[in-house]
């Protein structure tokens, strides 16, 4: 009997090693990763650094073969958007968005995928923004917060003495800031590329605890506070004249990034991106948390981007061993300092606290450990982050109406939503 039973384990054990494309038969299993592109010149482009990764990987594992397709932001969205319709998904994506795939059942969760230790290294609060109906599909694997930036020089020269604590300080430093030619006292980019990271950099400095939704999920654009934020918006900044030549909703963030290593802004909302390029610029400047109504504003926007895994293909032991690997500590450092971004994981935002060279993003990590994200699990964030893009800007303008326009935006957000 002890025989049999040993043969029979033995039997089963090599049955699973065969089923998993990792032994067994000998037979190779080969992935596929659509990836975004975080790069901005093909010297840095991200196909560098997932070649290096795959090559390490597949060098301890010769059985698993990873082909990734690197695609930028403009395309790779609405690229595995089409592969699946069309019944055609990768085996993992790295994009902007997860829910309404999870919502699909198309995912498998990261319990299935993940070791148990990489499932509780990520950051608590990039796991809480991953979950839809309280499962974890969506695997952080960029983020990032805002700080407050602004010239010193600028401020220098207009007698600008400390940085802004509140909303009312900024205000008067804009103030100064324009009386001494400054074209973009403050910068405030409502344009249609990223509305929708200043409006809640707003919404939350205006005393709104999440922003777009309330405690319970459900979207709150038109709360009081918010109303109480874009009126004030509209009247002391823009109505004022301090937001520079650029109406806001036509201003994007690339073009008030550039504007800022030009000199030509005093102060804006940015993430560590702008540390480099205003580096490469001489531009002396310094950072702080964002101004809040009565004081700093104890919320900070938090972004992350998404890692997903689709069930249609199966392979998910060999996914999980890939993911394994990409999410050990040395990866993920090495991504993150690469692109300027913050890790997604406690052990290697430690490292990052750790080491002097990387003293510069400590402010922005600290943030991060608070910060709050965009409601990424609502499979309708989407379509209303589209909106906000379109319609934000006009609850500013000189004849708007901040009201009529965070109605608007409640209306259409509660009819995606349904």
């Amino acid at each position: 009997m002890t025989r049999l039973t040993a043969a029979i384990a033995a039997l089963a054990w090599t049955t699973v090693l065969a089923g998993c494309g990792l032994g067994g038969d000998g037979e190779d299993t080969s992935l596929t990763l659509v990836a975004a592109d975080y790069g901005d010149s093909a010297e840095n482009s991200t196909t560098k650094y997932w070649d290096e990764v795959v090559d390490a990987f597949e060098k301890d594992h010769p059985g698993i073969e990873v082909k990734v397709t690197v695609l930028p932001w403009t395309e790779v969205d609405a690229r595995v958007k089409k592969m699946v319709d069309e019944g055609e998904a990768p085996d993992m994506a790295q994009i902007g968005s997860y829910s309404d795939y999870a919502a699909d059942d198309r995912l498998y969760t990261a319990n299935e995928l993940l070791s148990i230790a990489v499932q509780a290294d990520f950051l608590p609060t990039l796991v809480s923004a991953g979950r839809v109906s309280r499962v974890h599909y969506g695997l952080p694997f960029a983020s990032s917060t805002r700080l407050l930036f602004y010239n010193k020089r600028l401020f220098e020269e207009a007698g600008i003495t400390e940085p802004p604590r509140t909303w009312e300080d900024l205000k008067d430093a804009a103030v100064l800031l324009k009386e001494h030619g400054v074209d973009f006292p403050y910068a405030l980019p409502l344009g249609p590329e990223e509305a929708q990271g200043e409006a809640l950099m707003w919404m939350l400095s205006g005393g709104h605890p999440r922003g777009y939704t309330d405690n319970i999920g459900n979207y709150d654009f038109d709360s009081a506070t918010n109303l109480r934020t874009f009126t004030w918006l509209k009247d002391e900044l823009v109505g004022a004249g301090l937001t520079g030549p650029t109406p806001p909703a036509e201003l994007n963030r690339a073009d008030a990034f550039a504007a800022f290593t030009e000199g030509d802004v005093g102060m804006l909302n940015g993430h560590p991106t702008l540390m480099r390029m205003s580096d490469k610029k001489d531009v002396d400047y310094a950072m702080v948390p964002m101004p809040g109504r009565t004081g700093r504003s104890e919320a900070a926007l938090g972004v992350a981007d998404w890692m997903m895994a689709f069930k249609q293909n199966g392979h998910r032991e060999q996914i999980g061993t890939f993911l394994d690997f990409v999410y050990e500590e040395k990866n993920v450092l090495d991504f993150s300092r690469r692109y300027d971004l913050l890790p997604v994981t406690t052990s290697a935002a430690e490292a990052m606290a750790d080491n002097k060279a990387d003293a510069d993003l400590l402010e922005f990590l600290d943030g991060l450990r608070g910060a709050q994200l965009y409601p990424v699990s609502k499979t309708s964030w989407p379509q209303v982050s589209a909106d906000v893009k379109k319609r934000i800007g006009r609850a500013v303008v000189a004849d708007g109406d901040p009201g009529a326009v965070l109605n608007l935006l409640q209306r259409s957000a509660v009819r995606a939503d349904g």
